[in-house]
């Protein structure tokens, strides 16, 4: 949440800054603002809204100053407003501050500066840092930074600027991820490489507790303890044109359109067709613990927790191991005794999720094996496990996952598959799951390719007002990401069961007002699935059902069908997901939404 740019360097930095506010966008959206030293003095502008009333309000600003901050916000504490927008700055309006996170003894330090003279002008919890950093000014630009971490509690992402110290950046990270980007023609820091890529590949990932100073010589990483310290550069894997719309509409329909290529990539260089077993390189160091291992607790949020409940499913399908699905924001919560041979698998599409990792610290603490499955390279979830895979999936913008998902899903697989060759399945039947989860990319394709029959059903069923998802075993989890991805971005009503729940309560909903989707290919629950949805007609509700291509009865009893092709039981999860997708962005369209960026969202929660 919310998106900090940071520029030093040989360039004017007003155009390099609201561009990578533009990119960075997707990470809040409630206000922005910038700052860039100008002839010794700090030139500020602030704006409430998108990215685009703060470059309306700079349109005709000629600044040259080559050192800038820059932020995109997500309100926590006070209203979207200018007042409350970034950069915050001291009383004498010398000091300039960005901040991403949330400190969270404020109160008292506010207080505290207010008996010595500060006066405060907005609601927000960032602007103590700007004070804090003013009481020790004269004590230079980084030591003051220091001085003033060291008082706050909670999580930072910041950058300073001061007029009183020209040429001098400050950045600092705990719990809020920030990445330098080292190019020709400066120094970058910001939220997300999606802002640094079209400058250069070269970065650096901060870690918690880094402080650095950037000035005409470079950068100089220390901690708050004054010891120097050293990380490794790293090159960004990624053109910037995957980070841009390619002539889509919008990022959300490009980024579903990208799905067969993601689950490609989830699986370059991974299987091993002839002895019909998948290779994790990731998890090679600690594999003879995963072989041993008994229990397996996956936590995430969102939509990765819809992945998790699915790798249940399919994880207990193919072994002995016990596993359960944790909300990771309530994780910490359980009274958690963790017996030798249990993991804990985190899953986070940024890798910088506040709740999961906090959860992985509590399971560190409490002696368990550590495993991550996140996208984004060098992120805090990735550095914290001790094994992981990544996604590959590229970068994704659109705030509503959407190839995220498909990828962790295509890599929960292939983690299930070797982990079950120490058990029952045959050399036959692993290579014939391979062939089948290889063919998964055209499949989907094919379901992309008829995407104008699932926006005519848009059209007809975008004037409702309220939906119920219905799904049974491996089906159930995508039933509660259908139901996720229309609340996102469409802004209507929709619940989710496991079908054979909607007799205890949720069939009284049930009119002609009330329509449900159906995810009903042919598989061990059919049956009963076209049992939950005669019950439905039988109360006149309108239904959408997903079902398997060819399928005769479907159409009889149901409004609208969506056909997905044949495939094993256990891998049509990856099919049906995509009508869900595509059901909801068509239904948001219709509505005139900002699929994009739906209100009060934004795509890294970096806050717990």
């Amino acid at each position: 949440m919310c998106g900090i740019l940071a520029y030093l360097g040989k360039e004017p930095a007003l155009p390099i800054l609201l561009e990578g506010l533009r990119r960075l966008e997707y990470r809040g959206y409630d206000s922005s603002g910038l700052a860039v030293m100008e002839d010794a003095e700090v030139l500020c502008r602030r704006a409430p809204g998108k990215i685009r009333v703060l470059e309306d309000r700079l349109a005709d600003a000629e600044w040259q100053g080559s050192a800038g901050i820059a932020h995109t916000r997500w309100a926590t504490h006070g209203k979207p407003s200018e007042i409350n927008a970034h950069p915050h700055s001291d009383c004498r309006e010398r000091i300039f501050v960005v901040h991403n996170g949330i400190i969270e003894n404020h109160q008292a330090l506010k207080e505290q500066l207010q008996q010595r003279g500060h006066q405060f002008k907005s609601e927000t919890d960032t602007e103590v840092l700007a004070h804090l950093i003013e009481e020790y000014h004269q004590e230079g630009l980084l030591q003051a930074v220091k001085e003033a971490l060291l008082a706050v509690q909670g999580t930072y992402g910041i950058a300073v600027l001061s007029a009183d110290h020209p040429g001098k950046v400050v950045i600092a990270a705990k719990g809020s991820p920030l990445i330098l980007g080292i190019g020709e023609k400066g120094i970058w820091a910001a939220s997300d490489v999606c802002a640094l890529v079209s400058h250069t590949r070269e970065v650096v990932y901060l870690h918690d507790d880094d402080l650095v100073l950037v000035d005409s010589e470079g950068y100089q990483i220390s901690n708050l303890h004054s010891q120097d310290i050293s990380r490794p550069k790293r090159t960004i894997d990624w053109e910037i044109r995957d980070a841009e719309k390619q002539g889509y509409p919008h990022f959300m329909l490009k980024e579903i359109h990208e799905q067969p290529q993601a689950v490609r990539n989830a699986m370059r260089g991974r299987l091993l067709q002839a002895e019909g077993i998948p290779k994790l390189g990731g998890l090679t160091d600690v594999w003879k613990q995963m072989v041993d291992m008994e229990r397996l607790f996956i936590v995430s949020c969102g939509t990765s927790y819809y992945a998790g409940l699915l790798g249940r499913y399919i994880i207990e399908e193919s072994t002995d191991i016990a596993v359960e699905v944790d909300l990771a924001s309530e994780f910490r919560y359980r009274k958690l005794n963790f017996k030798e041979g249990t993991a804990v698998l985190a899953i986070s599409q940024s890798g910088e999720t506040a709740d999961t990792l906090v959860a992985i610290r509590e399971a560190r603490r409490k002696g368990a094996l550590i495993l991550g499955l996140v996208n984004v390279v060098g992120s805090s979830i990735a550095r914290e496990t001790d094994a992981g895979v990544y996604n590959h999936a590229g970068p994704e913008v659109g705030v509503a996952s959407t190839k995220s998902f498909i990828s962790q899903l295509t890599i929960l697989y292939l983690i299930a598959l070797s982990l079950a060759r120490h058990q029952t399945p045959s050399l036959s039947e692993r290579q014939s799951f391979l062939r089948e989860l290889i063919s998964i990319p055209d499949k989907i394709q094919q379901i992309l390719d008829g995407a104008a029959h699932i926006q005519s059903i848009a059209r007809r069923f975008s004037q409702y007002r309220n939906f119920l998802y219905l799904g049974r075993k491996f089906n159930y989890p995508i039933a509660l990401e259908g139901a996720l991805k229309l609340k996102e971005i469409s802004y209507l009503h929709s619940e989710a069961y496991a079908a054979g729940e909607m007799k205890h309560g949720p069939i009284a909903l049930i009119d002609e007002d009330f329509p449900s989707v159906c995810l009903a290919p042919r598989d061990s629950s059919y049956e009963k699935m076209l049992s939950n949805i005669q019950e439905i007609k039988a109360r006149n509700g309108p239904v959408v059902a997903v079902g398997t291509e060819g399928d005769r009865e479907l159409p009889k009893i149901c409004d609208e069908v969506i056909e997905v092709p044949a495939t094993h039981e256990i891998l049509l999860p990856l099919l049906t997901t995509v009508p869900m997708q595509l059901l909801a962005y068509y239904i948001a369209e219709e509505r005139g939404c900002e699929i994009d960026q739906p209100r009060n969202l934004a795509k890294s929660v970096t806050v717990e």
